[in-house]
């Protein structure tokens, strides 16, 4: 069972009610205050929800809807109460789980290995890390037996405890090997080398060592089959805004929508002929 995890943002009817262009969340929707503003690309900022689907790759079946606020932190846990929801109803949790790089951080890479779950989907790392020129940790060599790292010099850097709230593991060299290092303008700005490791890094080392895999881009491209349900929400459906307002009412927009979506899948099933056709022969 493999599984394909998104979010679509939905707008409400009525928007902002001023011309005032909002780059802040301190406005508060005198008619719908569960509605947070969201931006998707170089878009204005709207009001709306977020509309979560998890989806069935062989048979493109909606198995779980979730409406949440939107912001882009709620999407991980989205995902989370649906693949629960699945597996309880199910009894088993999907073998995999396909999704596209906003997904991949490191708490829910690691709650999905937890789950023997395989995830498709590349790690969130950071802009500047991808445009680092600098050496990245990449180039750094664990040692277990003395929880430290060895820097493509050969030089040691020391555990000196954990950032709460980079959620990392800090290792630092030294100013005086790193001042005399010949390497040292490839590898720090500083006085000496802050090395940086998530708490769940051998999740997302793992999410990268997949991501190279014919079984990744195979799931990558089992991956559309979502957005063209969302294409269908919205062009075929007409959900492009709500009508109706507050989390609880959304929350069954949202699933009256999903189950017409699976109607229609239903009916193309239904109308498979059920005996094999023979091919003439002459």
């Amino acid at each position: 069972m493999n599984h394909t995890v998104r979010q679509y943002l939905v707008e409400l009817e009525k928007q902002n009610p001023t011309d005032e262009p909002v780059h802040e969340q301190k406005l508060v929707s005198t008619t719908d205050p569960d509605a947070t503003y969201a931006t998707k690309g170089k878009t204005p900022a709207r009001l709306g929800y977020y509309d979560n689907y998890l989806v069935d790759n062989h048979s493109c079946v909606i198995v779980g809807v979730q409406a949440t606020a939107a912001r882009m932190s709620q999407e991980t846990v989205a995902a989370q109460d649906m693949i629960a929801r699945f597996a309880e109803w199910q009894g088993r949790n999907p073998e995999s789980v396909v999704a596209d790089a906003t997904y991949g951080n490191g708490e829910f890479l690691q709650w999905l290995t937890e789950r023997d779950i395989t995830p498709y989907m590349r790690t969130r790392d950071n802009a500047l890390r991808k445009n680092n020129p600098l050496y990245g940790p990449e180039r750094f060599t664990y040692l277990p037996e003395s929880n430290s790292y060895l820097c493509p010099a050969g030089e040691q850097l020391n555990y000196v405890g954990l950032n709460v709230r980079n959620r990392a593991h800090a290792y630092i060299g030294s100013g005086k090997r790193c001042g005399a290092c010949s390497q040292k303008a490839q590898c720090t700005r500083g006085r000496y080398k802050y090395l940086a490791i998530h708490m769940h890094e051998p999740a997302r080392q793992r999410a990268r060592d997949l991501a190279n895999t014919p079984a990744f881009a195979t799931a990558q491209r089992e991956r559309k089959k979502v957005e063209a349900l969302f294409a269908e929400l919205k062009n075929l459906i007409g959900l492009r805004r709500l009508r109706l307002r507050r989390m609880k009412f959304v929350r069954e927009q949202f699933f009256l929508a999903a189950a017409a979506q699976n109607l229609k899948r239903l009916v193309r099933f239904l109308s498979q002929p059920t005996n094999p056709i023979v091919k003439a022969a002459t």
